[in-house]
Order: structure tokens, then sequence, then C-alpha cells
């Protein structure tokens, strides 16, 4: 995957946008004010921090060691660190980043998330 797919990627989701809080080079990808993807996206390997389910994330980087590794700067129980131009599938990657979306979306108060399915 190419940053600008992962840039597109991340912006597809319902109230998604891209934040700079850390630092011109740093995208942040929030849905209402709360991250859900973090990434250089000139970085070389490019990779993404995402939020994941505590025991998936423990079996993801069993199967995939060196490609998926416990969250950079994050709480390494709930984010992962994915290396997405690597040897990972883009099918994953996208599921990947869609099941952070929706973590973070299921942490929303009800108000919130009734809000993102309105048309």
């Amino acid at each position: 995957m190419k940053p600008r797919e992962l840039r597109a990627l991340c912006l597809s989701f319902n109230a998604a946008v891209e934040d700079f809080p850390f630092s011109p080079e740093i995208s942040v990808f929030k849905v209402l004010g709360r991250m859900f993807a973090l990434t250089h996206l000139d970085a070389r390997p490019l990779t993404v921090n995402l939020k994941c389910d505590p025991e998936d994330a423990v079996r993801l980087r069993g199967e995939h060691e060196g490609l998926i590794v416990p969250g950079w700067h994050m709480n390494k129980r709930h984010w992962n660190t994915v290396t997405v131009d690597g040897g990972l599938p883009d099918r994953l990657v996208r599921e990947l980043v869609e099941d952070s979306y929706d973590l973070v979306v299921a942490g929303l108060p009800r108000a919130e998330r009734l809000r993102l399915d309105r048309p």
C-alpha cells in the first residue's frame, strides 16, 4: 500500500479527519476527536499505529512477526504498529484500519455514535 492509498483509506470513513497535533509530518486520523490511526506518510518503511482488540493484537503480532509489532509510543496492549508497505496483503491492512476505526467508534458515547449513522 502506498502513502496516498493509506491516507485515502483513513479519510474514507464517516466523519474521519486528518490532523497534525504533534508535528506537520505526523498525520493523525480521528473520528469525532478520537484517534484511530497515526502515521508518518513520508517514512520508509511506511508504518501506521492502529487500535486493536488486545487478544487480536497479540495474535496478529505472532502471525506477522516483524510486520505487526506493539504500538510505538502507544499503549502496547491496545495499539499495534503495522508495516503497510512490506509483506502484508493490502486487504489485511484495510481490515486492520477499519477495525481500528470501528473500535474507536464503539467507544464513543451513544449520542455521538448515533450522529455518525445519519446520512
